[in-house]
C-alpha cells in the first residue's frame, strides 16, 4: 500500500515556487532512507496548492524519524519560500472551477450564509494512502470530517 501525506499551502505557488518546491523535494526523496533502506518515494504538486509525498510501503517502510526529515525539509521549504504548509486551520474548497483557501473562522460564516452547502466540494488532507486520495480527499461537504466539525 503507498502511505501519503498531503501539504497544503495557504495560497496557490507561483510557477517559481512549485518548480522549487519540486526540485527541492525530488532531491530529498531520492536520498530518503529509513534504518538504512531506500524509501520508494515521490512527490507531487495539485492544483498548484497540495504537496503530496507518497511512500511505496511494500518496498520499506517509512520510520518516525524518516518522516521526521521529511517534516524538517517542508518546515525549511516554509522559511526559504516564506510560505505555509502547516496551518490547519486553513480550509480548502471549491467554487466552481477554483480552489478557495479559507481561515476557519472564514469558512463557518460562508457556511452560516449558504455560499458553502452540503454539496460542496472540501479536501480532506487528513486521508493517508492512495486510495483514499482517490476516492476520499476531495469529497462533498456531507460526506466529509467538515460536516461533524461545523455542524
Amino acid at each position: 500500500m503507498e502511505r501519503i501525506w498531503i501539504y497544503q499551502g495557504a495560497k496557490p505557488f507561483s510557477d517559481e515556487e512549485e518548480a522549487f518546491i519540486l526540485e527541492k523535494l525530488a532531491a530529498f526523496t531520492s536520498q530518503w532512507k529509513a534504518h538504512k533502506e531506500q524509501l520508494a518515494a515521490k512527490v507531487e504538486i495539485r492544483y498548484h496548492l497540495f504537496i503530496i509525498i507518497s511512500v511505496d510501503q511494500s518496498v520499506a517502510l517509512p520510520s518516525g524519524c524518516s518522516i521526521d526529515k521529511s517534516v524538517h525539509i517542508l518546515k525549511e521549504l516554509e522559511q526559504t519560500l516564506n510560505i505555509s504548509l502547516f496551518d490547519r486551520m486553513q480550509i480548502a474548497y471549491r467554487q466552481g472551477d477554483e480552489i478557495r483557501v479559507v481561515p476557519r473562522a472564514s469558512f463557518e460564516r460562508l457556511l452560516a450564509e449558504g455560499q458553502i452547502n452540503e454539496d460542496t466540494l472540501v479536501f480532506n488532507n487528513m486521508v493517508d494512502n492512495r486510495n483514499d486520495l482517490i476516492t476520499k480527499w476531495e469529497v462533498p461537504f456531507k460526506d466529509s470530517w467538515h460536516a461533524r466539525v461545523f455542524a
